[in-house]
């Protein structure tokens, strides 16, 4: 427990530990897989670790970019992107599009996924994943500190207008979570989580507060 003996530190003096434990403390999350188009019709695909769902109508989804990459500046001119799901089967080639490359390299090239066309939005979706959200963007934000000095990272938030999901993932009428195995960022260097229909567990939401 975190009592008075717990590893305590302040961010801003430095952790002391081999690695900075915050991204590993907070996760596994899921990953913003991101395709994007540029406004002169370059493709790319990289992924994100500050990546989470915001609000169910209409439906949120966001990913934070530390520095200003190629996919925020795609973003920012077109206004669409799409998110595709990270799974085990697909774990190696989500890795080849998280390697730096200049603009005008493809991405889906480079891991030998396939692009795939979108409905509503421009960008192509990774037809191998058997998930994807087309986005448009709501909010581009760059974050600041508590200070309201501007932090060189930036939250893209989208509404996701389109949703594509492989039949096989669909058990009587309900989206089974672990049977497409996604891959969750979990720290460190390169620590990641499988979820496996074995580590799956159901606990229901009270009704009521205990003594209401």
């Amino acid at each position: 427990m975190a009592d008075d003996k717990a590893h305590y530190y302040e961010p801003a003096a430095g952790h002391r530990l081999a690695h900075d434990p915050f991204n590993a403390i907070v996760g596994p999350r899921p990953i913003g897989w991101i395709s994007s188009l540029s406004a002169a019709g370059a493709r790319n695909l990289a992924p994100y670790s500050f990546f989470n769902a915001f609000n169910y109508r209409p439906p949120l989804v966001g990913f934070s970019s530390v520095g200003w990459k190629d996919t925020v500046a795609n973003i920012q001119e077109t206004g669409e992107f799409v998110w595709n799901l990270a799974t085990m089967a697909l774990a190696r080639s989500m890795n080849v599009t998280s390697a730096p490359a200049p603009p005008e390299m493809d991405e889906f090239d480079l891991s030998g996924l396939t692009p795939t066309p979108s409905r509503l939005v421009k960008p192509a979706r990774v037809l191998e994943s058997p998930v994807n959200f087309e986005c448009r963007l709501s909010q581009l934000i760059q974050l600041t500190g508590a200070d309201g000095a501007p932090v060189q990272s930036w939250l893209v938030l989208g509404e996701v207008v389109a949703v594509h999901i492989d039949p096989a993932q669909i058990r009587d009428g309900v989206y089974d979570t672990a049977a497409a195995h996604p891959i969750l960022r979990a720290g460190r260097l390169g620590d990641y989580a499988e979820i496996r229909p074995d580590a799956m567990f159901e606990m229901p939401r009270p009704l009521t507060a205990p003594g209401a």
